[in-house]
């Protein structure tokens, strides 16, 4: 689990900078996506199989369900680092997450 409060800037091409101290966590990319209260939710690769498994063990049966599993996994999309430590953030989540430059 991430844990603590950070300040980036979003540059012109849509790069947000990751903490350094995450980057043992995220080694090989991990999977971006939206999350609840307008904000972005960021997991380990290893991380988001073990939820994207608990999402499909849900029952289809239940509506709030099937709405927690739509909205995780249709806003998903896999991330990797560039050279500086940085992820590409697609405009769909940018526009959920209502961030701006900073």
């Amino acid at each position: 689990m991430f844990i603590g409060e950070y300040s980036y800037s979003i540059d012109e091409k849509k790069r947000l900078g990751i903490p350094a101290n995450f980057a043992n966590f995220l080694e090989t990319g991990g999977v971006i996506t939206r999350g609840l209260d307008s904000c972005l939710f960021l997991y380990s690769n290893d991380e988001w199989e073990k939820l994207a498994r608990k999402l499909s063990e849900m029952p289809l049966s239940r509506a709030d369900a099937r709405g927690f599993s739509r909205i995780m996994l249709s806003g998903a999309m896999e991330v990797e680092f560039d050279n500086l430590g940085r992820i590409l953030v697609p405009d769909y989540l940018k526009n959920y997450a209502g961030l701006k430059k900073k």
